[in-house]
């Protein structure tokens, strides 16, 4: 299917995040799925996911789609949160009556570009740890050394600089500096951005490395997928309750001038809490 074939179809697509990170695939999903409308979901009550129990949070993201299902009646759902979809996207698809396109490290991308064979893998700490994440090195990476480096802080760091705060170079640097290793004289070429909010750090990254490395965001390879799905569905009359371009947030931001202003420019101009 043509490109311009996949961006003429309309429909609704829900993009799920913990917080603002998502942002940084819906930018990619509005010029991929141009007539979509778009509802941005953030679970800003429960950000950071990274300290929640695996079970406590499965349980919170099944109760939370069936509620944002249910608002917005989505042809389409874009996770747009590697935790998220490294936990639950079975459990979700399993569930719900709707096509789901998750986000996932971007290793198998990372192996093929890398030419030192030592790739880092910056993530929250939830990703790291999953699984799911050890079975994608498995399968994709099983030639190169991969390091895994949770971050604690990353995450929220992003967040504030959406909102007008500018980490110190010095948070950056801590949290980077165990994805950057040297292995048998090889050092680290490509690095993963594991975590949707990362790509709006990547200006400080690129500063804060030791070395120059190539950074890998999935966000066009996920507009590109959820585009290819959107346009496979069979059109419907949308019965959500919202209407145009909107997001949608589980609790308030406290700063809220700041986040009106971030999200206008995304054409989110209708704000609701869930």
């Amino acid at each position: 299917m043509s490109e311009r074939a996949m961006q003429s179809k309309g429909g609704c697509v829900l993009v799920f995040d913990s917080g603002l990170g998502g942002l940084s695939v819906l930018g990619a999903l509005q010029k991929a799925c141009a007539r979509a409308r778009f509802v941005y979901a953030a679970d800003n009550q429960g950000f950071p996911y990274g300290g929640s129990s695996e079970a406590r949070l499965k349980s919170r993201l099944v109760d939370l789609f069936a509620r944002l299902i249910d608002y917005a009646a989505p042809d389409l759902v874009v996770i747009a949160c590697n935790t998220a979809s490294t936990l639950a996207l079975g459990r979700l698809r399993d569930r719900f009556d709707v096509p789901f396109v998750g986000t996932v490290p971007a290793i198998k991308v990372a192996a093929r570009l890398s030419r030192s064979r030592v790739i880092g893998v910056l993530a929250t700490p939830g990703t790291a740890r999953r699984e799911y994440t050890q079975d994608l090195i498995a399968d994709f990476a099983g030639d190169c050394r991969v390091v895994l480096a949770a971050s604690p802080g990353l995450a929220g760091m992003a967040e504030r600089k959406l909102l007008g705060s500018a980490p110190e170079p010095s948070e950056i640097e801590r949290e980077i500096k165990p994805a950057f290793v040297t292995n048998d004289g090889k050092r680290t070429d490509v690095v993963v951005l594991a975590c949707t909010h990362y790509p709006f750090l990547l200006d400080e990254l690129v500063r804060a490395a030791p070395w120059p490395v190539r950074y890998v965001d999935p966000a066009d390879a996920i507009a590109r997928q959820a585009a290819v799905v959107l346009a496979g569905l069979p059109a419907r009359v949308a019965t959500g309750k919202s209407q145009g371009h909107q997001a949608v947030f589980t609790a308030d931001y406290p700063d809220r001038p700041a986040l009106v202003s971030l999200l206008e420019g995304y054409g989110l101009k209708n704000i609701a809490t869930l």
